[in-house]
């Protein structure tokens, strides 16, 4: 499709693993987990998970007032990446406002936080009196987005997709098509997203969220694995520059990586319950806009969180598209569910991955389910060249989401 060459110049990660690429690398080829038990969850009824992977060491006044004030800590974390991503990118200052720079970035929802900690004052006695003018900008949809660009001086295209655990996906693909069009030359693109329990009480009320290893928070979640139990959420923010290969060659910019494919689907057959063949088709199509057959693929970053269905869905998906022709992981089970953030800041540890020759094992995944078997699992980080990357993500609501990565050297 790409009538441009979509080149990755940036990168910026807040995750539980870190607060930047560099540590995020390290801390997934050590195997580390950022998953723990947060005794706060223990407070709320009902729920019956007492497990996230929270953001720890962000201190939010290193973020300036001026600006901090219409930011809940998912804008803060996309702002933080962002600057990272523009540092690492060598974009100078002065192209901020040039108007062909944009901004792309998601979240599942506004802050949740902000909105409880409203009405629970207001519920006091029906009264706005105490209400504060910058919170409807922390709890509006385009939060994220429009604060990096407000903040950053950045008068580009600003979109923000809302797909839950596919809208980073979405985000870094609808960069690359804007981009690849023409529309823009580079484009800061990803998500953001925030810890809150009703995340965690969402997935445990549709009985998705991992229940059983409380306290033992190393091993949830367990993606593929026959003894998995369901998702442990997280939070935080991946943000890509994008930006067309020959603006970033005539700069002088260092490119780490190539988008070169991107599919989005919808999947009608349930708003709830995943299906093996629209992933499939999702994945083929991703493959057929980059020019690519299922024998490129050297390595699937899988969505999988570690439920039952979603895990033996993607995984018989795959099967029919690679079988075991291609290594497989997830890196939910080091990094939780980041949910908004899960598809950017897993692409930036894929290009992490490309960089250094190794692919890092599935954590916890121990024994194989039969539901998950045909494919060539890792267990093990394997040293391996890996210049094509198909990268899933896949929410509800039936949203489907693929993006085809390709090494600088392929």
């Amino acid at each position: 499709m790409s009538l441009e060459n979509v080149v990755v110049t940036g990168i910026g990660i807040i995750s539980p693993l870190g607060l930047d690429y560099e540590q995020l690398t390290a801390a997934l080829l050590n195997g580390e987990t950022g998953v723990q038990h947060v005794a706060a969850l223990e407070k709320i009824g009902g729920l019956r998970s007492r497990l996230a992977a929270p953001v720890e060491g962000v201190d939010p006044k290193s973020v300036p007032r001026k600006i901090r004030r219409s930011m809940s800590n998912m804008s803060i974390y996309a702002y933080l990446a962002s600057q990272q991503a523009l540092a690492m990118a060598g974009w100078p200052d002065e192209e901020l406002s040039s108007g062909r720079l944009g901004v792309v970035i998601g979240s599942t929802l506004g802050s949740t936080e902000t909105s409880e900690n409203f009405f629970a004052d207001y519920f006091r006695d029906y009264s706005l009196e105490r209400m504060k003018s910058g919170l409807f900008f922390q709890i509006m949809g385009h939060s994220c987005a429009a604060n990096v660009a407000q903040s950053l001086g950045i008068t580009g295209r600003v979109m923000a997709p809302s797909a839950a655990c596919a809208t980073s996906c979405q985000a870094v693909g609808y960069a690359y098509e804007q981009i690849a069009f023409g529309r823009q030359d580079a484009i800061l693109c990803g998500g953001a997203d925030e810890f809150h329990p009703l995340t965690a009480a969402t997935f445990d009320v549709m009985h998705a969220a991992s229940i059983n290893y409380n306290d033992q928070p190393e091993r949830s979640p367990r993606p593929f694995d026959a003894a998995r139990d369901g998702i442990v959420c997280g939070e935080g923010s991946g943000i890509l520059l994008l930006e067309k290969r020959e603006h970033a060659e005539a700069r002088g910019a260092t490119i780490l990586a190539e988008i070169c494919g991107f599919a989005t689907t919808s999947d009608t057959s349930s708003i709830a319950n995943p299906d093996s063949g629209a992933m499939l088709e999702c994945m083929r199509l991703a493959l057929a806009d980059a020019g690519l057959s299922a024998a490129d693929v050297d390595y699937v970053n899988a969505h999988a969180t570690g439920t039952l269905q979603g895990d033996a869905a993607e995984a018989g998906a795959i099967r029919d598209l690679l079988g075991d022709s291609a290594p497989v992981s997830s890196l939910k089970g080091h990094l939780g569910h980041t949910m908004a953030a899960s598809g950017s800041i897993e692409l930036g540890a894929c290009i992490g991955m490309m960089q250094r020759g190794v692919l890092v094992a599935t954590r916890n995944l121990e024994t194989v389910d039969k539901s998950c078997a045909g494919l060539e699992h890792l267990q093990q980080n394997k040293t391996t060249e890996a210049n094509v990357i198909l990268k899933n993500n896949f929410a509800m609501g039936g949203i489907n989401s693929t993006i085809v990565l390709r090494s600088n050297k392929a």
